[in-house]
């Protein structure tokens, strides 16, 4: 009897460590698969402010205001003109063409005569530019929320009323930048359509600001979002989302120390790091980012195969070329003359392996679902959108 015992608690022990082994064998192969990081899958929803919860009216209004050429100086250039759902809410040029511009997309170009120049830079996507600043543990705060190329300004609200007041986004010459935005305000008060709309969404004695048009755009702007990329999918658990190769990207991506800065639900850290990268010969003069040390913001890399070109300056035009100069090995040089490879922050890649499958996994990022609903019309009576056809 005790013989029988020993040999089922012997069996029973051998079967125990082969789980055991068999356990320890998937642990490390879903590692293999996933490498650790602090990515998570975006929110379905973007907060909001204290100070600015959404409401129907407000995201109406705000639309209408996002595709109006009103807000422009010369009435002929929206929001949507450089941030259009064709082009991923970007405009898929090196370097936006805001006042006097005409046409959409790669086929937009200065009208004649023009003494307006181009936007200093690259114009990122608003898609999702609601969760800027999210971090791997879901928190965020709306009302300090990281924007722009050089950090210069925090939240939608106020990113929303900067292009008005910019002489190459919106301005133009027809009135100064400090009352560019007055100009604006009392071009709205004149209009019945918008009177009705800002009185619907603000209960104020006088809702036509300034700070309740940054409002209303922010709003209809955190509806921008698009949360149903492969990635999300998968990071929500569903694995067969992405395929052997696009995982190896992932695991590429990860050992090239590509996300030490694209990290987190957004792929971005929201710093501002030295690379190196050309400047634009479009521009008149080097830019040298926010603190003369061509430093400039980590870009959020979902939804990135719909916005090319890429970096600051515009100046690379495929997932491909963007690898290849983060490829360029420590010891040489950089596209910039005014930045030596000593210069580039540490975290630079400095080598990328398996560079298909990145951008494979790349590819994940983009989300299928989002509104891309254009106007028939807006309130003003101006062409949707601005000069845009």
């Amino acid at each position: 009897m005790l013989l029988r015992v020993s040999s089922t608690a012997a069996r029973l022990t051998s079967v125990l460590a082969a789980a055991g082994l068999l356990l320890a064998v998937v642990a490390c192969q879903k590692e293999a698969e996933t490498p650790a990081n602090d990515f998570t899958a975006l929110p379905l929803v973007a907060p909001a402010p204290a100070n600015n919860a959404g409401s129907p009216e407000k995201i109406a209004l705000g639309r209408a205001l996002f595709w109006d050429p009103v807000l422009s100086g010369g009435k002929d250039v929206s929001c949507a003109s450089c941030h259009h759902p064709a082009n991923g809410y970007a405009d898929a040029i090196d370097l936006s063409i805001g006042e006097n511009g005409q046409g959409l997309g790669t086929s937009r170009h200065f009208r004649t005569p023009n003494n307006i120049p181009f936007v200093k830079r690259n114009s990122p996507t608003v898609l999702n530019a609601a969760f800027n600043g999210l971090n791997a543990a879901g928190g965020i705060d709306p009302a300090t929320a990281p924007m722009f190329w050089d950090l210069r300004t925090q939240s939608l609200e106020a990113q929303s009323l900067l292009p008005v007041a910019s002489l190459e986004e919106m301005r133009g010459h027809q009135y100064a930048e400090g009352v560019a935005l007055d100009s604006v305000v009392a071009r709205l008060r004149r209009i019945p359509a918008y009177a009705a709309m800002f009185s619907a969404a603000f209960s104020e004695a006088t809702p036509i600001t300034a700070t309740n048009i940054g409002k209303a755009i922010a709003c209809f702007e955190r509806t921008l979002v698009a949360t149903d990329s492969r990635f999300d999918q998968y990071l929500r658990g569903n694995q067969a989302a992405l395929s052997t190769q696009e995982i190896a990207g992932l695991n590429a991506f990860v050992a090239s120390g590509c996300a030490k800065c694209h990290s987190g639900p957004m792929l971005s850290d929201y710093q501002l790091h030295t690379l190196g990268v050309a400047d634009n010969g479009k521009n008149a003069a080097t830019d040298a980012g926010p603190n003369g040390n061509y430093a400039f913001r980590t870009p959020s890399l979902r939804n990135v195969a719909l916005t090319a070109p890429y970096m600051h300056s515009g100046t690379l035009n495929t997932l491909a070329a963007v690898l290849d100069f983060y490829d360029p090995g420590r010891g040489n040089g950089t596209p910039n003359p005014h930045v030596s490879a000593g210069q580039r922050d540490p975290l630079f890649p400095g080598r990328v392996n398996n560079k298909q499958a990145i951008i494979d996994f790349l590819g994940t990022l983009t989300a299928s679902t989002y509104d891309r609903t254009v106007p028939t019309a807006v309130p003003s009576g101006l062409p949707v959108g601005g000069n845009i056809r």
